[in-house]
């Protein structure tokens, strides 16, 4: 079985008639850092357009793009958490003549769902969502009602999806898996009446959407519909939410509200729990480029240690924007993160408090903390605002294998996070190490703990319904 994807998805509806072409796109630019190996966009009546590399770069395309126009249609930005990074797995994913799919997370029972397919799509169904679009293709052809077609395939769906489909007749579904694992909000512009729908609100508001509510978790909304422009429909009952908690710290942008959530001021509010639970002394706070910047904010104004800027990005390269951990291969990781040039002016001679989002291979921080101390540091600590991550994900992040977790490597059985923690720490070449905890991430967030999904850390996978069967990183990449 193919990719699992936690990426960006965007759709939109002009009841007007507008060209919602340039609102893709500028979604998609918005949602980049959710995903940077491909992107697509999907409109009516057209093949879908799909091309590798930033969405930043649809420019270059400009000519082919021209003839695309519609007053519907979807797009997506791909972060490839299991199988190759090609155009053929690009989204959106066109199933039949009947639809386009861009899907956000992961369908951990992809090979059941495959195989309930196979006699009539055989060999179609290389990747999760190609095996979900094309048992919602049969289920459609049995009776040809969306939103039953829907509710027979949430029965099926084990794992985290946020799809975006766009079909035939120009009608745009936006549909959120039954925990709300990944997430997906709803806008509205009212000048050219168009609604949209996204992975985040960051896009809505570059589009110039007013941010209506997110989708809730079990909900389908239809935009375009035969009666009504705005069409919600519940497909699945009411479960226990498990938001996804990496999303806050480091996946969503920080200009987004997620379920009711600031990002932005749930992050600062991580720093600032740090340095309640463990005061660091020194002399300068500096944040990892770039979304540990809030959480060092938070982190100086509780501590009273002054924040500076110790690391940028340079962003006159090739690779100067990208993110490292979205990276698919380990080369390009460290490539972006050798491209994080120290401040001496800011450094030199002193005691630094590194704040970092979170750790998962360590690649990065060595990295980092090796270039600190060339340029002379006299100290370097580090606070970390996500705990250890010991255990694959199977909701659409893209730790697949424990095999290749800094945290579980060093911890030899342990669940004490300050022995882990010294541990990571020694690891990466640091002074003194700091983790945040469940209870203090759960409390920066601000939602209540059993609403979140913790399973990278704890790996209790009882919300998802399964126990998933552990393979390692050749396993799941292919």
């Amino acid at each position: 079985m193919g990719t699992k994807e936690a990426c960006g998805v965007v759709g939109a509806y002009s009841a007007k008639g507008t060209d919602i072409v340039p609102m893709l796109l500028k979604g998609l630019e918005a949602l980049q850092h959710r995903g940077q190996e491909s992107w697509g966009i999907a409109v009516e009546g057209k093949p879908v357009f799909k091309k590798m590399g930033l969405a930043f770069n649809w420019y270059n395309y400009a000519s082919e793009l021209a003839g695309y126009r519609g007053s519907s249609g979807i797009g997506h930005v791909r972060y490839s958490t299991k199988g190759r990074s090609n155009l053929d797995n690009a989204q959106p994913v066109q199933i039949g003549k009947e639809f386009s799919i861009g899907h956000n997370g992961t369908i951990v029972n992809a090979e059941d769902v495959a195989r309930a397919v196979e006699a009539d799509y055989r060999g179609k169904c290389g990747t999760d969502t190609k095996a979900a679009g094309y048992r919602l293709l049969q289920f459609l052809r049995e009776e040809n009602d969306w939103f039953w077609a829907f509710e027979r395939l949430a029965k099926e769906l084990i794992g985290a999806y946020s799809f975006v489909v766009l079909n035939r007749r120009g009608e745009v579904f936006a549909v959120r898996d039954p925990r709300g694992y990944r997430p997906l909000c709803v806008g509205w512009i009212e000048k050219s009446k168009t609604y949209i729908a996204a992975s985040e609100s960051c896009a809505l508001t570059a589009i110039g959407a007013k941010f209506l509510r997110d989708v809730e978790p079990g909900e389908m909304i239809r935009l375009g519909g035969p009666k009504r422009a705005f069409e919600s429909f519940r497909f699945a009952p009411r479960q226990a939410s498990a938001h996804c908690s990496f999303e806050y710290t480091y996946f969503a942008h920080p200009s987004s509200r997620i379920d009711g959530v600031s990002v932005y001021e749930a992050r600062k509010r991580f720093g600032k729990t740090l340095a309640k639970k463990h005061r660091m002394k020194g002399n300068v706070v500096i944040p990892v480029p770039d979304s540990a910047r809030p959480a060092a904010l938070g982190y100086a104004l509780e501590s009273g240690v002054p924040m500076e800027e110790g690391l940028m990005k340079d962003r006159y390269r090739r690779k100067g924007s990208m993110r490292s951990f979205i990276e698919p291969r380990q080369s390009g990781r460290e490539e972006v993160v050798k491209r994080i040039i120290p401040i001496q002016e800011t450094i030199r001679g002193k005691n630094v408090i590194v704040i970092d989002d979170s750790i998962v291979r360590g690649t990065s921080s060595k990295i980092i903390v090796d270039s600190l101390r060339k340029e002379g540091a006299r100290g370097v600590k580090m606070a970390v605002t996500f705990p250890p991550i010991m255990h694959p994900c199977y909701m659409g992040v893209d730790f697949p294998s424990r095999e290749e977790l800094i945290a579980h490597q060093v911890a030899k059985g342990s669940t004490n996070i300050a022995e882990i923690g010294k541990k990571v720490g020694r690891a990466i070449g640091v002074d003194e190490f700091q983790y945040n905890d469940i209870e203090g991430l759960s409390q920066a967030i601000g939602l209540p703990k059993n609403s979140l999904c913790f399973a990278c850390i704890n790996g209790d996978y009882t919300k998802l319904g399964i126990s998933p069967t552990v393979k390692s990183r050749k396993e799941m990449k292919g």
